[in-house]
């Protein structure tokens, strides 16, 4: 196959059934830009947007993460987060070459719809995407990053979107009063979602909950180790928490039998049961009556615009940049870079990551 332009069509019914298809770009329509994608991350965080690629309520309408780059009737394409160099242009402010961190598919290239095109980037009009949360559908240029260093250049998408939904999380909680609770439990304490949220409470000023992180027996000493919690604990030993005292649980994965463990645990002290993604995409995700308080969906999109209308948009960007800033101080430590080139490695980062084969402590950025 060639690696000039290539993607990777997932069965919408089936995410384990991928395939590496060729293509030949159709011409450019007026207001579009054709980009080749330089680099883009596999993590966890796609996974969720595969198991929820269909409709599930999340956008408020009928479409899902596959709408973003797939047509109706037509295989999905899984969004990524990357950066990507403009190849051709049929779009006023946009020129050949420049540069673009923002949402792609699983693919070599891709065609974009440019509108309200500026110094700072653009926002991608393709009619589907209007109807989708406008988070995903700004493309910002490199030199107008706010916190942008050269030195992290792969950390951004192994870590930003991550890491500002981890964010988003701890500014509701703090915004929630912590919902009552004494501890917050941080269930899969080693993907980096958790960690992101883990690191922004730890920053908060005055009085707050502990952090209590949540994983397998094999990895508590190493996590432990980087002090993003308060403590770290094996899921066997969630028993041994005071269940007298008033929790909240943020579950990163879906894992069912995590979140039973916790929700009898403390029954009625359970205050908060947040769920934000689901890489135990085959597993009982606890679904049914428990004790304690109703499982909630986190939504980092609803919530990065309740605070983009709550601060306006240049305040909301100061203070997560600031944020990043101080988290990329200590991300190299927190993960390595492994690097993976041309599209059969890009398959097999998908299906690694589908499978949880993926080692938690590297960050898997793709290579076109």
């Amino acid at each position: 196959m060639s690696e000039t332009s290539w993607a990777i069509d997932i069965d919408r019914d089936d995410i384990t059934r991928a395939q590496l298809v060729s293509e030949t770009p159709p011409p450019l329509a007026s207001g579009q830009v054709r980009v080749t994608i330089d680099s883009y991350a596999m993590t966890a965080n796609n996974i969720t947007y595969a198991v929820f690629g269909q409709p599930a309520g999340l956008f408020g309408n009928d479409q899902g993460y596959w709408d973003f780059f797939s047509e109706p009737g037509t295989p999905g394409r899984l969004p990524v987060w990357g950066f990507a160099t403009v190849t051709e242009s049929a779009a006023e402010g946009v020129a050949t070459g420049d540069r673009f961190y923002g949402y792609f598919p699983m693919a070599s290239e891709a065609a974009l719809s440019v509108g309200k095109a500026g110094p700072g980037g653009f926002t991608d009009v393709t009619p589907r995407r209007t109807t989708l949360p406008p988070i995903y559908n700004q493309y910002q240029r490199i030199e107008a990053l706010e916190g942008y260093r050269a030195a992290d250049h792969d950390y951004w998408p192994i870590f930003r979107p991550l890491f500002l939904t981890g964010w988003l999380i701890a500014d509701q909680f703090a915004d929630e009063g912590d919902y009552g609770a004494d501890q917050i439990l941080i269930a899969s304490a080693s993907s980096k979602t958790a960690i992101g949220l883990g690191f922004s409470i730890a920053r908060r000023a005055g009085h707050r909950p502990e952090t209590i992180g949540l994983t397998n027996k094999a990895h508590v000493a190493e996590l432990d180790a980087l002090r993003i919690y308060d403590r770290v604990i094996a899921y066997d030993d969630i028993m041994t928490l005071n269940a007298g005292a008033a929790a909240a649980l943020v579950d990163m994965a879906g894992n069912g039998a995590v979140i039973r463990a916790v929700h009898s645990h403390f029954g009625g002290n359970l205050k908060a049961s947040i769920a934000v993604g689901k890489s135990h995409w085959d597993a009982d995700g606890g679904e049914g009556a428990l004790p304690g308080a109703a499982r909630q969906w986190f939504f980092a999109p609803g919530r990065s615009q309740k605070r983009i209308a709550d601060w306006g948009g240049a305040a909301f960007a100061a203070k997560i940049a600031a944020a990043w800033t101080a988290f990329m101080d200590v991300a190299p430590r927190l993960a390595s870079v492994d690097r993976r080139h041309g599209p059969d490695a890009a398959l097999a980062a998908y299906h690694e990551m589908l499978s949880g084969a993926a080692d938690p402590r590297k960050g898997i950025i793709v290579v076109p």
